[in-house]
């Protein structure tokens, strides 16, 4: 589960680095959830993989997590 409430209340000498793990955690949470509803629309992976590379660029999970 995303905790991005996490990220308003973390403190400590190297919040930023917490806060960069927790908003990348959130993004990984996002993308399944997108894997998740094109797949019961019944859009292939490689399709799914493609649209989220430009959209997302670097930041798309890899083809094979997609097709998990």
């Amino acid at each position: 589960m995303c905790s991005t409430a996490l990220c308003l209340q973390s403190s400590g000498s190297n919040e930023g680095e917490n806060m960069d793990a927790l908003l990348q955690d959130c993004i990984i949470e996002e993308q399944r959830g997108v894997v998740r509803f094109l797949r019961a629309e019944g859009v292939k992976p490689v399709e799914i993989h493609r649209r989220m590379l430009a959209q997302d660029g670097q930041s798309t999970m890899s083809q094979r997590k997609v097709c998990e």
